[in-house]
């Protein structure tokens, strides 16, 4: 099916091109969500007389969409979510709750415009690209933790590997310090039962006869 693009689409083409689409890809896409007309005599002939004024169009909201762009790259977006030790998540992170997390922090997003090749299923520090305007695209990272303390560590730049190590570490510490301290305790012990054997005064030989 021959469409006319009314706005550039990845991989298809610029505004204006007549290009070959499959039917469905049409039906379900681009003439619903305006992006497209069917490439009759007719359809072409509008786009022409209003060529100029879709072109004024697109320039404007574009350097709306380069101005957010500006401010939204290198954004980082918390979401707290439950997941094991090991990192594993259980469940999932969306392109809703992504959009979800920058509409909170003041940038309003709707999860269309969120791009994620499958779903966060990890902690850590993701990156996602959020689509503004047909030519303007801006990048973003989720930071999913356990909780915003966790959060504030990842984001120094520590993944949940090394966290989980330096706890454990920590444990391990404060365990050989429980046992230096018995040690040491125990040994103090000897040391007063000496103490007191060589105060005391010893057993008369003589007498025991």
């Amino acid at each position: 099916m021959q469409v006319i693009l009314l706005e550039r689409v990845a991989k298809l083409g610029q505004m204006g091109d007549v290009v070959d689409v499959k039917a469905g890809f049409a039906r379900n896409y681009l003439l619903p969500q305006h992006k497209a007309l069917s490439a009759s005599q007719k359809n072409i002939a509008d786009f022409e007389t209003r060529k100029a004024h879709l072109e004024a169009q697109n320039l404007e909201t574009r350097k709306e969409a380069e101005a957010m762009a500006d401010k939204l790259n290198g954004q980082q977006f918390v979401v707290i979510r439950q997941a094991a030790d090991s990192g594993a998540l259980y469940g999932s992170v969306t392109t809703r709750d992504a959009a979800d997390a920058a509409t909170e922090n003041g940038f309003e997003l709707d999860r269309k415009q969120v791009s994620l090749i499958s779903p966060i299923k990890e902690l850590g520090l993701h990156d996602i690209s959020v689509s503004l305007h047909p030519e303007v695209d801006a990048t973003v990272t989720l930071n999913v933790a356990r909780s915003p303390e966790e959060a504030e560590l990842q984001a120094s730049g520590k993944s949940i590997q090394e966290l989980a190590a330096e706890e454990e570490a920590a444990a391990d510490f404060e365990i050989a310090e429980l046992f230096d301290d018995i040690g040491a305790a125990a040994s103090d012990d000897e040391d007063l039962a000496e103490a007191v054997e060589d105060v005391l005064p010893e057993e008369d030989e003589t007498d025991e006869a």
